[in-house]
């Protein structure tokens, strides 16, 4: 198997999760969320979905994300689920996502095997993607009240779709802005809901 590239930090269990960046890449956010996680004892890989490509701007970001593969980008968080069960050893690997990463997590809980549960912060995929009713693994979403791409009527939209198909689910709505979990973007960073939802991140994880 291909080595994958992105932020790997290992901790001392066998317990995993692949982090899957949003629209800007792996940048210096995703590499304090892969820290995070680590100090939380989960050994944490974030693919490079871009090879090697970050954006700064929202437009460059857009860009990329428009020229994003998405069924070849679940294909290498399916390989990079593998990768950590085969080679780093992990007995249990989730998947965590946000905004087009937290799209992506959805497509991955849906189209592969390899994760025990999944997590997903302020991201959906278009309908015409996947029939998410179908998606087994427990999953845990995070979003925002003040969001103009995953509004709080497409969350509700969400959440029938998940009662209708029985997938085991919870799902949190904060009174902040979208990406509001990014730290490195302070004018929508909420400390509090973020934290919160970290809290609740972990404590899903580990039931």
């Amino acid at each position: 198997m291909e080595k994958i590239s992105g932020a790997l930090r290992r901790a001392k269990s066998t317990r995993a999760i692949v982090v899957i960046h949003e629209w800007w890449g792996v940048n210096a956010n995703i590499e304090a969320v892969c820290d995070r996680i680590a100090r939380h004892g989960y050994t944490a890989l974030a693919p490079d979905l871009y090879h090697s490509v970050t954006a700064t701007t929202p437009e460059r970001a857009n860009e990329l994300m428009s020229q994003l593969n998405f069924s070849r980008a679940v294909e290498e968080i399916r390989a990079a689920g593998r990768q950590l069960k085969e080679h780093e050893g992990m007995d249990e690997v989730h998947v965590l996502g946000f905004c087009m990463g937290g799209a992506l997590t959805l497509l991955t809980a849906l189209q592969t095997t390899e994760f025990s549960k999944a997590v997903f912060f302020y991201g959906i995929p278009p309908r015409a993607a996947g029939d998410l009713s179908r998606i087994r693994i427990p999953v845990l979403g995070h979003f925002a009240n003040q969001d103009d791409w995953c509004t709080p009527t497409s969350v509700d939209e969400l959440e029938r779709e998940f009662s209708e198909g029985k997938v085991p689910s919870e799902i949190h709505r904060y009174e902040a802005a979208h990406a509001f979990a990014n730290e490195r973007r302070p004018e929508v960073h909420d400390p509090a809901a973020a934290e919160l939802a970290w809290k609740r991140t972990f404590d899903f994880l580990a039931r």
